[in-house]
C-alpha cells in the first residue's frame, strides 16, 4: 500500500491565497490610482500635466475659483474658444504667425504671451523689445501692476522686456521688466519673461500661485492656447528651405560660378595636332587574315567565311567597273557578264549563289572569285 505525498487543490489554494491577495490588491490600487488621476496630458505648461514642467495645479486652482479652463492644441480650437469676455495665454507665440495671433488678441479680453521672441515683438508689437536676459531668481515687483502687486515676491527671470507707456515689474539683472503689461483695446497684454511660476514645480513658491491666478482668473473664461509645429492650421506658414535662405547666398553662389567658369577657361589648354605614335610591333595582313580563317575554320563557318569573301569580291568589281557603292546584283552581274564575256547566271552564282555549306565548297569559291575579278580586271 502507498501512500501519495503530492498536495491537493485545498493545501495549494491556502498557500497561495495571501500572495494572490497582495497581488489583487496591488493591481486594484493602482487602477484606483489612474481613475483618480483621470485623463493626463504631458508637456510645457499643459494644464493636464503633473509634470514639474506641467501646469495642472494652477489649471485645478483657477477651475475651483469658477473659471472655466479651455485647452486649446491647434489654432482652430483657439479659435473657436476665444472671445470678448476671455482670457487667452498664449505658451509658445513665437509658433504662430502675426496675423493669426492679432486676430486672436482682437477677440480676447486679456492676453498673457509667454517668452515671445524677438520676431514676434516686432511683427505684432513693436513698441516693444527685448531688454536682456537673467537667471530665473525670487524678484520683487517694484510696478503698480495690480497682479503684481497682490502677489508680491514671485519666480521671475528669463527675458527682459522694455517698450514707453508700459508698466514694468520684476526687474531682471539688465533692467528689463520680466513682467510688461501693456494696455491694449480694452483690454491689457502680458508678456512673462519665463514660464517659472506657472509651472507646478514652482507654484507653491513665494506667490506664484497668486500671479497666475489674477493675471489668468480675471474672466469666467481662460483660452489656453498651446501652439505646436504639428498644428496643421500652421501648415500654411511653413517655409520650404529656399525661401529660408537669405538673398546673399544666391548672389554668393552666382558670383562663385562666374568665377569658376572664368577660371576653367583661362587655364583650358586647346586640342593640338593629332600625335602620331609607333606601333610596338607589325602585325602583317596576311597574318592577320590567316588569324581570321583559322576563327572561322574553328567555329566550322564556312557560309559565313564564303559571304564575307563574296563581299569584299563585290565592293572591289564596282571598284573596277566603275559602279557606285550602292550598285545592285542586277547591275553588277550584267557589268561583269560583259567585261568577261561569261554568262549572267554563273557570275550571279559566283557573286550571290547560295551559303558555302563545308570547306572544300569555300576553297572553290575562293577560286572562282580569284578567276572572275581577275578576268574583269583585263582591260
Amino acid at each position: 500500500m502507498s501512500t501519495s505525498v503530492s498536495p491537493d487543490v485545498h493545501r495549494i489554494w491556502r498557500g497561495a491565497r495571501i500572495p494572490l491577495a497582495l497581488v489583487a490588491l496591488i493591481f486594484a490600487a493602482g487602477a484606483l490610482l489612474l481613475l483618480g488621476r483621470g485623463e493626463q496630458t504631458h508637456g510645457a505648461l499643459e494644464p493636464g500635466s503633473y509634470e514639474p514642467g506641467g501646469a495642472h495645479a494652477l489649471a485645478k486652482l483657477l477651475a475651483d475659483q469658477g473659471v472655466d479652463v479651455r485647452p486649446a492644441h491647434s489654432m482652430d480650437e483657439a479659435d473657436a474658444a476665444v472671445r470678448e469676455d476671455a482670457t487667452l495665454l498664449v505658451t509658445q507665440p513665437d509658433l504662430v504667425p502675426a496675423k493669426r495671433l492679432d486676430a486672436l488678441r482682437q477677440h480676447a479680453a486679456d492676453v498673457v504671451l509667454v517668452t515671445p521672441g524677438a520676431p514676434t515683438l516686432q511683427d505684432s508689437l513693436p513698441l516693444v523689445h527685448p531688454a536682456g536676459q537673467s537667471d530665473v531668481a525670487t524678484l520683487r515687483p517694484e510696478c503698480t501692476v495690480a497682479a503684481a502687486v497682490a502677489a508680491g515676491d514671485v519666480t521671475l527671470g528669463g527675458v527682459g522686456y522694455a517698450s514707453p507707456g508700459a508698466r514694468s515689474c520684476y526687474p531682471g539683472e539688465d533692467g528689463g521688466g520680466t513682467l510688461l503689461q501693456l494696455a491694449d483695446s480694452g483690454g491689457t497684454t502680458t508678456l512673462l519673461g519665463s514660464p517659472a511660476p506657472l509651472t507646478n514645480a514652482r507654484l507653491a513658491d513665494e506667490g506664484n500661485a497668486a500671479l497666475g491666478l489674477h493675471l489668468l482668473g480675471q474672466h469666467k473664461t481662460l483660452v489656453w492656447y498651446l501652439p505646436s509645429i504639428a498644428d496643421p492650421g500652421l501648415d500654411d506658414t511653413r517655409k520650404s528651405i529656399f525661401e529660408l535662405i537669405p538673398d546673399g547666398w544666391y548672389y554668393g553662389a552666382a558670383q562663385a560660378f562666374i568665377a569658376v567658369a572664368l577660371l576653367a577657361l583661362w587655364r583650358a589648354r586647346r586640342l593640338g595636332p593629332v600625335v602620331t605614335e609607333p606601333l610596338p610591333i607589325v602585325v602583317r595582313a596576311a597574318e592577320t587574315a590567316e588569324g581570321r580563317a583559322r576563327l572561322y575554320r574553328r567555329a566550322k563557318a564556312a557560309d559565313h567565311a564564303g559571304e564575307t569573301l563574296r563581299e569584299a569580291a563585290r565592293t572591289r568589281l564596282r571598284t573596277v567597273l566603275g559602279l557606285p557603292r550602292d550598285a545592285d546584283a542586277a547591275a553588277l552581274v550584267h557589268s561583269v557578264s560583259e567585261r568577261t564575256g561569261r554568262p549572267a547566271n554563273e557570275i550571279g552564282a559566283v557573286l550571290y549563289g547560295p551559303p558555302v555549306p563545308d570547306d572544300p565548297a569555300l576553297v572553290r569559291l575562293a577560286g572562282e572569285l580569284d578567276r572572275v575579278e581577275r578576268e574583269a580586271g583585263r582591260t
